[in-house]
């Protein structure tokens, strides 16, 4: 149970809301929290669905009316009740779809009133109806916290036959499985601890495979675990410096100093050019765990309605918090926010939370075109910087020359990296990775090591992107000249002096 939300809840009650919205797909656990909210009111507390009718939850027996098949039943047999009590509408985002039920809700509302009751709708996500949304007083239940883990893994390991976890297990184990629902976690949990491990499988191994399996049911949300790190990166010297600062920005030293907890930064920039590795890689250099939100996938889910996979995502990504919450070119997402309604209203939710939210949740969003972002996100307050990530320079391609070449086993002092890094003119850094990839391939095919003279010849064969889209590359530019902070060094010198360096 959430004590912070069954105090919430008995707030809510004690202050005279008769209508109440509960989304929470925990539906055992959410009833756990208006059971514990009914008893510390003074009330009793009544469960409805449209198989099981009217059940009184809080009493030795159980206690069921035959009030099922339709909210207008059920509507009927509360009315019959006539002491203080909360009615659990379950599945609720199934009945409120029926205009007469929901004018005999709204009629009931005096009655309710007079004999301290009140409705609580329960459901895993809920659009009210425009004649309730002004009645109801909405709350959520956020995923279970570290001590509910805690707790429950205790539970779990006490039950079975598995020894009681060390505590750096222990600990481990809750991290990992941070994230889940009670009910995966403690399905996570007895198949973690009840399997024998080995020596390179042990628990916390299986409950994090266990985790990416689980999160895996939402298409538009997934786990990571990439082992990309900031130096693996080529360039934006000034990026990496600006999240340097703010590696230790989200510990108890930084709040006692005064500092703000790092909200998140936008990426925009040519395609190709690190901005996607450099999300994972900054989750990876703090130690974070990464979560990837795939907004295109959310609005084309036929399982899941965009504002429910976002909704998930925030959840999780809270619970796991600290964490990076990963946007991936988020322009195509957005892109019909305003002719869109669904899109807006995602659009409207993700931007209230950017705002006012107090979990330390990382995000990094990324964007390739920039035309295709609604302004509001743009905004200053909604990230705490907007980067530019343009074309490398000389020198960052002759650094990500020299990265590529020594992550297949070469050492980049016995290349001209400088010399085919001014070579690699207008090439971004993925092409200049799979530059080191076609050579390797020529290299090996003819039967020898690798030389200048291969790696020479596949950046002469690569048509860069640039050659492509120009024009698009250029009104970028102009676009992020004032309005966004270059993310190498080289263009900070570049715009000071106004040159043009590495183009």
């Amino acid at each position: 149970m959430n004590a912070a939300t069954a105090e919430t809840l008995q707030q809510l009650v004690r202050s005279g809301w008769r209508l109440l919205a509960l989304e929470s797909c925990e539906e055992d656990r959410a009833l756990g929290v208006i059971d514990f909210a009914a008893e510390a009111t003074g009330r009793s507390s009544f469960s409805w669905s449209l198989a099981s009718g009217l059940t009184l939850r809080n009493a030795t027996e159980e206690i069921r009316t035959d009030a099922r098949g339709s909210l207008t039943a059920g509507l009927e047999s509360m009315a019959a009740v006539h002491e203080p009590a909360l009615f659990s509408i379950l599945d609720a985002h199934r009945v409120l779809d029926d205009p007469l039920a929901v004018r005999g809700l709204r009629d009931a509302l005096p009655q309710f009133a007079s004999r301290r009751q009140a409705v609580v709708f329960l459901a895993p996500g809920l659009r009210l109806p425009v004649e309730l949304v002004r009645e109801t007083a909405r709350l959520e239940l956020p995923l279970p916290s570290a001590p509910d883990l805690s707790r429950l893994l205790l539970k779990v390991t006490q039950r079975g036959s598995s020894p009681v976890p060390e505590p750096e297990v222990l600990t481990a184990s809750v991290r990992a499985a941070q994230g889940l629902t009670a009910a995966e976690a403690a399905r996570a949990f007895h198949r973690a601890f009840q399997l024998v491990p080995t020596e390179d499988d042990d628990a916390v191994t299986r409950l994090i495979r266990e985790k990416k399996r689980i999160l895996g049911h939402s298409p538009a949300l997934s786990f990571h675990d990439e082992a990309a790190r900031l130096d693996t990166v080529g360039g934006l010297g000034a990026l990496k410096r600006w999240l340097g600062e703010r590696q230790r920005a989200f510990g108890e030293e930084a709040r006692d100093f005064g500092l703000p907890t790092p909200r998140g930064l936008l990426l925009l920039g040519v395609q190709g050019c690190g901005k996607s590795l450099c999300a994972k890689a900054v989750a990876q250099e703090w130690q974070f765990p990464l979560l990837r939100l795939d907004l295109a996938a959310a609005f084309g889910s036929e399982n899941q309605s965009p504002e429910a996979a976002t909704r998930e995502a925030i959840a999780v990504a809270e619970s796991m918090a600290p964490a990076v919450l990963w946007i991936d070119e988020m322009e195509k997402g957005f892109a019909t926010a305003e002719a869109d309604t669904q899109a807006r209203r995602v659009l409207g939710s993700f931007l209230t939370w950017l705002s006012e939210k107090r979990a330390p949740v990382f995000v990094v969003a990324t964007a390739n075109d920039v035309s295709g972002l609604p302004p509001e996100l743009l905004r200053r307050g909604r990230f705490d910087e907007i980067f530019f990530v343009d074309l490398p320079s000389p020198g960052e391609r002759a650094e990500i020359l020299a990265i590529h070449l020594h992550k297949h086993g070469r050492d980049p002092l016995h290349h001209r990296v400088d010399e085919l890094a001014d070579q690699a003119e207008r090439l971004t850094g993925a092409e200049i990775e799979q530059v080191v990839a076609a050579a390797l391939y020529s290299a090996f095919a003819a039967g020898r090591e690798l030389s200048d003279e291969d790696l020479s010849d596949a950046i002469t064969e690569t048509v860069p992107l640039y050659d492509t889209y120009e024009e698009r590359i250029k009104e970028l530019r102009d676009w992020a000249r004032q309005r966004a902070r270059p993310a190498s060094i080289d263009r900070q010198i570049d715009d000071l002096f106004g040159t043009t360096v590495g183009s």
